[in-house]
């Protein structure tokens, strides 16, 4: 009768033994799934996920309304001609190109533009023309150009480079 008991006793530790990760697994469940619909109902995302019929209504009313004009000036700069590679090759890259600007510094910048044009002109020299057959090379060349531009007219004063005509001939 002795070896029958024995049996029993081994397993009563063994259950408990699968049944603490399950109760650990089920509050860890339960924490994570409290915590969420915290966050998203009262915490940092309450906004985000929050959806009702005034919120429907206030989408149609902002969908009918124009959106807020912030007032621009465009400040249009001459056309650069660049000779790239050697000069035996013959290539030109040919850049026209606007500077969008806050009305109030148009004038400002308008005055600046024999500058921009020398900053805009250094920089185009340098580039390779291998750099120019890359799909990405006019986003990563206009950044430069919008950079080197507000470091001339100092930050603040032009908010975007609109580039009109960008030819390799």
């Amino acid at each position: 009768m002795a070896a029958a008991a024995d049996p029993d006793i081994d397993e009563a530790p063994k259950k408990r033994g699968l049944m603490m990760p399950l109760l650990i697994g089920l509050f860890l469940a339960l924490a994570a799934g409290g915590g969420g619909f915290w966050a998203v109902t009262q915490g940092p995302l309450a906004g985000m996920f929050s959806h009702s019929e005034t919120d429907d209504e206030e989408a149609h009313d902002e969908a009918e309304r124009p959106a807020e004009y912030t007032p621009v000036a465009f400040v249009p700069l001459e056309t650069l001609i660049v000779s790239l590679g050697s000069e035996a090759a013959g290539q030109h890259l040919i850049v026209s190109a606007e500077l969008e600007v806050d009305p109030a510094y148009a004038d400002e910048v308008t005055t600046l533009s024999p500058r921009v044009l020398d900053v805009l002109n250094s920089y185009l020299r340098v580039i390779d023309l291998r750099e120019l057959s890359e799909p990405t090379s006019l986003i990563r060349l206009r950044a430069q150009m919008l950079r080197r531009v507000q470091v001339v007219t100092r930050d603040g004063r032009v908010r975007d480079l609109l580039i009109t005509q960008f030819v390799v001939n």
